[in-house]
């Protein structure tokens, strides 16, 4: 896929970024893919797990240098995040996919058996089309280091130990792509695809990727659903991007679902 120079080698000489601008503390530097060796480092993680004001510390300086935050969860797996599955080389670029096209093929997909009409209501099974964007209700970056903050200080929040790394990537919406993050392959095995869903969130919600697991994606929302209606439509294209939220969540119809959309700041999404 088409990337930034990428500034995560500087690091493998100067642990501490400072020819970046940077004040790291100590970190590891990831290069390893399921595949073998990736030729250059996919992302820096901190060694030790973030803490309420570690993205603010860094995010910004990072991304001057052409890095962007996000934590990662190394504590879903025995072996950190060197454990994960991850698959740069199989990855295409999330500009190369258009979001509702990629959002009206998976609704079809779960919705032609016809089996779960009662769960999908109001909607039938011709996609609904995109949602409306709302207003801001919080500048999208001050938002995402809030959500960050309460990640790192909250065990039970589907992150057991969430450490900042630091990926070189072209905006938030790309970070999975670029390190090539498998978490949904059971579903979706380009990630990039689902980036490009994430882009157009981006877009109209002001989201931001801020923490990913083995199989978990949490973002940050800067532009919620104000009402009912705007929730139900943005509950259709969640369930198009994660049937697994609605099916086998505990608002397990897409009017229950959407139900706790309306205001809310963070959505998190699971693959089984």
């Amino acid at each position: 896929m088409a990337t930034l120079p990428n500034p995560l080698p500087t690091l493998a000489t100067d642990p501490s970024g400072r020819s970046l601008g940077l004040q790291l503390p100590p970190g590891r530097l990831v290069d390893m893919s399921y595949d073998g060796f990736w030729h250059e480092p996919l992302l820096w993680y901190a060694e030790k797990a973030a803490t309420p004001g570690t993205w603010k510390a860094l995010g910004a300086s990072a991304a001057r240098a052409g890095l962007l935050p996000v934590l990662v969860d190394a504590g879903g797996s025995g072996d950190g995040v060197e454990g994960w599955v991850l698959l740069p080389g199989e990855t295409s670029y999330p500009g190369d996919h258009d979001a509702e096209d990629v959002l009206a093929e998976y609704w079809e997909e779960e919705t032609e058996d016809g089996d779960i009409d009662e769960e999908i209501e109001p909607f039938g099974s011709e996609w609904p089309g995109l949602a409306p964007a709302p207003a801001l209700s919080a500048d999208p970056d001050t938002r995402a280091a809030q959500i960050a903050d309460a990640l790192g200080g909250d065990r039970e929040s589907g992150v057991e130990e969430a450490h900042l790394a630091l990926v070189p990537a072209r905006r938030s919406a790309d970070i999975p792509a670029a390190i090539g993050w498998t978490g949904p392959v059971n579903y979706e095995a380009d990630v990039a695809r689902m980036c490009a869903v994430l882009r157009s969130w981006e877009d109209r919600f002001g989201i931001r990727v801020v923490a990913l697991g083995l199989d978990t994606l949490v973002v940050s929302v800067a532009a919620p659903p104000a009402t009912r209606e705007e929730a139900e439509a943005v509950a259709a294209e969640h369930f198009a991007f994660c049937p697994d939220n609605v099916l086998q969540g505990e608002r397990d119809t897409l009017r229950a679902y959407a139900k706790d959309l309306v205001g809310q700041p963070v959505w998190t999404f699971w693959w089984d």
